[in-house]
């Protein structure tokens, strides 16, 4: 029997925050949750992310920007939203599944103002660590929610 918590992490176009914080979750909570990612939309992976990920050891390079209805048939017991818009847009879920909304600013909204590609780096990397300090509190978080 699985006694892990399967977690979802939700976002718009499942590019950046949620491919981010999925990939942490299973470089950091294997043993405790099963998880996944996806989006209200799909916008494709995003290589900025892909490469900030990697400097910390994190391979996401395989993951692919699923949509919601791509993972039906999966009971979660949370659905993070890591962005306003997916937790505005959070469709509901059946049973006692937990919403739980931990927003994080848009690396790409921020990396357009920036000029050369270290800067551009720079927000997706402050973004990276953010996600990884929230995930670390996984599941306990949750379930103080």
């Amino acid at each position: 029997m699985n006694d892990k918590i399967r977690i979802l992490f939700l976002c718009t176009g499942n590019s950046c925050r949620s491919q981010m914080a999925e990939g942490w979750a299973r470089h950091l909570k294997s043993d405790v949750a099963d998880v996944w990612s996806a989006g209200i939309e799909t916008h494709g992976l995003n290589p900025h992310a892909v490469a900030v990920m990697a400097e910390k050891g994190v391979d996401i390079s395989s993951h692919t920007s699923k949509l919601l209805s791509d993972l039906d048939g999966i009971g979660f017991d949370a659905v993070v939203t890591v962005c306003d818009h997916a937790h505005e847009s959070c469709p509901l879920f059946p049973g006692k599944t937990k919403i739980v909304h931990q927003g994080f600013e848009d690396p790409p909204r921020m990396a357009k103002e920036k000029h050369s590609e270290q800067e551009k780096l720079d927000c997706y990397r402050k973004v990276r660590d953010e996600i990884r300090a929230f995930v670390e509190k996984l599941p306990g978080i949750i379930h103080q929610q």
